[in-house]
């Protein structure tokens, strides 16, 4: 059968679903490899799915897809926005939304599996199309490689993807060597004395412990760090009480870490400790503080002769114009797990979906816009055409530079 891709891509953006919970995805991918002709593996890594094409001798290329959405309540008020509500890990309804683009991965990955089947007569080697859960939680390639991925499906020579970003459609961005940062989620509950908010010499007030320890640990990127390294601490959350005139027993503060080099992750790290239990003591706080590791994204690392040559690819087919360096992104991915377990080269690039004319100015200016949705937004809306078309031909470009012809 043939695929509808914007229409497909209409119905994914509908209808997301979050970490681990992609079952209706999944199932659509399913459907969709196993008309396609492919071999086909399901419920890898909880909803993972896997088609495999074999198509005579020749290198195995691993293309990758993510299927997630976010908790995010979607503002787009495009007429194919998603009203979709999902359960998350605490047991509490959520709005859903494909806030981070991976509704494009899915359709293009599928368009471009439609396009190596329509051609087979022009290359040879094995095509394997990945499409993983929970990104987003950082746990879904792990998953997939725990899950006996590579006992079930051919061990790939190089592993390709994209992610859809918010620059001009037509355009993709490479970058060699660390790509994107490692990011690591902690939680850390502080220890306090509860008591009556009129008698404070009473107890050991846990809201002005997380208020210093939140101000002291803004101090570790600025002042520990040389001006040569790149880290960014940010707390997110800060959790406490329960009434305006009960000093709580305990504060929970969530941080986001996101580091280029693991020397500087590990000296971070150090520092947080440090400090949040350093502030606990000065407070005199009962007892030690808890710091807890969730989620943790490795950093994405593009070999660089493996993308010296997917750029190559990239640059002959849509100009060496509409193919930029981006630089290392602070955003974060797992994909470099699945290269990393197989112990095969890694090359992801970004895909732009965003409408041209809104960077009619960058060309003199040097200066990309501000009010562009970014991933995450509830206002992310990449552009259906040329993103579409561009990132379908962007993953069979980049395999067909490994595949023999």
């Amino acid at each position: 059968m043939s695929i509808n891709v914007e229409s497909l891509y209409r119905d994914l953006h509908s209808n997301p679903e979050l970490s681990f919970q992609e079952h209706r995805t999944a199932a659509l991918v399913l459907e969709h490899l196993t008309a396609l002709g492919l071999e086909v593996h399901s419920g890898i890594g909880g909803t993972g799915v896997v088609g495999v094409l074999k198509n005579g001798s020749g290198p195995t290329v691993l293309l990758r897809a993510d299927m997630d959405g976010l908790p995010v309540l979607e503002a787009t008020g495009l007429d194919y926005a998603s009203v979709a509500v999902g359960t998350d890990s605490d047991g509490q309804p959520v709005p859903v939304m494909h806030a981070c683009g991976h509704d494009v991965h899915v359709t293009c990955l599928l368009g471009a599996v439609e396009k190596m089947v329509a051609e087979v007569a022009t290359w040879s080697g094995t095509l394997i199309a990945l499409f993983q859960p929970a990104e987003e939680a950082g746990g879904g390639a792990a998953a997939m490689v725990a899950d006996g991925l590579y006992e079930k499906v051919p061990q790939p020579d190089v592993v390709l993807g994209q992610h859809v970003a918010p620059f001009p459609a037509g355009w993709l961005g490479l970058h060699a060597g660390v790509a994107m940062a490692a990011a690591d989620s902690l939680s850390i509950t502080l220890h306090g004395v509860g008591g009556h908010g009129s008698r404070p010499e009473t107890t050991v007030d846990p809201v002005l412990l997380a208020a210093a320890t939140t101000m002291r640990l803004q101090g570790i990127i600025s002042r520990e760090l040389a001006s040569s390294d790149q880290a960014v601490l940010t707390v997110g959350q800060l959790h406490a009480g329960t009434k305006n005139n009960v000093i709580a027993s305990e504060a929970t503060l969530g941080l986001s870490l996101r580091t280029f080099d693991e020397g500087v992750r590990a000296t971070v790290l150090g520092a947080i400790e440090r400090v949040v239990n350093g502030e606990a003591a000065a407070s005199g706080s009962p007892r030690q503080p808890v710091i807890s590791m969730e989620e943790h994204f490795p950093i994405t690392f593009n070999e660089p002769e493996a993308s010296a040559r997917v750029a190559a690819a990239l640059s002959a087919r849509f100009g060496a114009k509409n193919l930029i360096d981006p630089g290392p992104v602070s955003g974060s991915e797992d994909v470099g797990v699945l290269a990393t377990a197989a112990k095969v080269p890694l090359v992801y690039w970004l895909l732009g979906g965003a409408a041209p004319e809104l960077f009619a100015d960058y060309a003199t200016t040097g200066r990309m816009p501000e009010n562009i949705p970014s991933n995450h937004s509830p206002y992310f809306a990449p552009l259906i055409r040329p993103t579409l078309d561009v990132g379908i031909d962007a993953l069979v470009t980049a395999a067909r530079a490994w595949l023999a012809n």
